[in-house]
């Protein structure tokens, strides 16, 4: 799913208008419809609503919504902001239809002194302002924001939680923002929905479809896109009948160390469980039993040393080599991993520990092979590219280590980003909080090298291999609740996430 910018939001909006065509009043009134038909899903009829409304466009959606949950049945007061003298045309016409209504129900604020407390048991519906937002909001307005999120009342805004920039940071900036806890985004999402500093005003946030010309949308070049199941599912290949291990490519998991062996196993499990013709595992000694007990259909490649990797092992039959996971910091290590940068002829995936180790040598970053994956956490980020101001800045940061390396670039949280080395940014769908645990990345590097030594290209590898780890998290969930979700729980769950994409 694309995500556009403002503009050419607006594009979109004035494309349909013209070839559907249809007139901007009408094409109001099919979004008003998608928000009314949301909000007599969601909310009890019985609830009292307020509906709070700025003097453009967005106001005039809110306008529109009114007066159809008015004719529902629906108690609804509607609260008009008249922070200046001038309205959009849409805003006047659905302002004159609910006056027609002759039901009383509009209140004209000029002050915070007019505003009237909100019953809490009440339905606060944001739609003061709209996404094309130019500076933050302050003055009366602003005011009037910070009393509908003290009300502690259920919030619901149109389209953008009024106050929050779409395509830019909003942290910081002065202003007030809605707080929502539901942000109802029309055929798009934005950006803004996607970063972390941005969670306490999006809330939970659905996308209505309002039937924007499909013809604009299919050739509108975007930099930014949002992994659904349907972008995941046209990339999975059929396995041929008359196909072999040897059809699905080979594998090499570098990982583990004195201690820390279940990264290595969870890692190889995960590599397993996506697909890979053949597994080696490089591990010291230490971990023979360890693995050979717990996964025995991994090959093992054994170092030398007994308890650190210290040795590259021969790397002429691989497809995709992965390192990190729990591989420690060791001198012996870091050399190691040095010789195998410069000796490596397939994309590598760096995780972990071998993170740590790119971080404090960066210029082995320009020795890394052709489309090699990174896959940081935020903190292991910071770590290789310095810290940032705001989530916007952190999202410009990755892109620039992507094109100055030609690596994909994934930064692990919420909503995951993964960078192209072009520049191009994928948030994906899939995952939840319970993902949050010990050896949840390792499994992720296991899928993504099962994915990339199968035959996938990096760029397919790297988006479905973030989707397909999130979606068996969100099994896992499903089944035995987020506190309870462990790593081991997300590999259990990897065939089932990959027949959820194909059913």
């Amino acid at each position: 799913m694309k995500i556009l910018s403002v503009v050419k939001i607006r594009d979109a909006d004035a494309f349909t208008i013209k070839h559907e065509p249809i007139s901007s009043l009408d094409l109001m009134e099919r979004a008003s419809k998608k928000l009314f038909m949301w909000v007599c899903d969601h909310i009890d009829s019985k609830k009292s609503i307020e509906i709070f409304v700025g003097l453009g466009n967005n106001g005039g959606d809110g306008l529109a919504l009114g007066r159809m949950l008015m004719n529902e049945g629906y108690e609804v007061s509607i609260n008009v902001l008249r922070y200046s003298e001038d309205v959009t045309d849409n805003f006047q016409i659905n302002y004159d239809r609910l006056l027609d209504l002759n039901k009383h129900v509009i209140r004209n604020i000029s002050s915070l002194d007019e505003f009237n407390t909100v019953d809490e048991n009440a339905v606060i519906i944001d739609a003061i302002l709209g996404s094309g937002l130019s500076r933050p909001v302050r003055g009366f307005t602003g005011k009037i924001i910070n009393e509908i999120n003290k009300s502690g009342s259920i919030i619901i805004a149109i389209d953008i939680p009024s106050g929050l920039f779409s395509d830019i940071s909003s942290k910081n900036n002065g202003g007030s923002i809605i707080n929502a806890d539901y942000t109802l985004s029309f055929q798009f999402p934005k950006i803004a929905f996607l970063v972390p500093e941005n969670d306490l005003h999006v809330g939970k946030w659905n996308i209505l479809d309002i039937g924007l010309h499909h013809d604009f949308i299919n050739s509108t070049i975007t930099s930014n896109h949002y992994v659904i199941n349907e972008d995941v599912v046209h990339t999975l290949k059929t396995r041929p009948k008359f196909s072999h291990k040897g059809t699905f490519g080979h594998a090499l998991i570098i990982a583990g160390s004195f201690g820390k062996m279940g990264a290595a196993i969870l890692c190889s499990k995960a590599c397993l469980k996506s697909g890979v013709g053949l597994l080696h595992t490089h591990i010291p000694r230490s971990g023979i039993t360890a693995l050979q007990s717990s996964t025995p259909e991994t090959m093992l490649s054994v170092d030398n040393d007994e308890n650190y990797f210290s040795e590259v092992p021969d790397l002429n039959s691989f497809n995709a080599i992965a390192i990190g996971p729990g591989i420690g910091l060791n001198e012996q290590s870091q050399n190691a991993m040095k010789l195998l940068i410069q000796n490596s002829n397939v994309p590598m995936v760096i995780d972990a520990d071998a993170l740590n180790i790119l971080s404090n040598n960066p210029t082995w970053l320009a020795f890394l092979p052709h489309s090699s994956i990174l896959t940081p956490h935020p903190k292991e980020f910071e770590k290789i590219v310095g810290g940032w101001n705001n989530d916007f800045e952190r999202l410009d940061k990755q892109k620039t280590l992507a094109k100055k390396h030609g690596v994909y670039v994934i930064l692990k949280g919420a909503n995951t980003s993964i960078c192209f080395p072009d520049g191009q940014i994928f948030f994906n769908s899939t995952g939840n909080p319970g993902m949050a645990t010990a050896g949840s990345g390792d499994v992720l590097t296991g899928i993504i090298t099962g994915l990339l030594a199968s035959g996938y290209s990096t760029a397919v590898s790297s988006v479905m291999g973030v989707y397909i780890h999130g979606l068996a998290g969100d099994l896992s969930a499903v089944k035995n609740g987020v506190e309870a979700t462990t790593a081991g729980d997300i590999i259990e769950n990897i065939g089932n996430a990959f027949l959820d994409v194909k059913s």
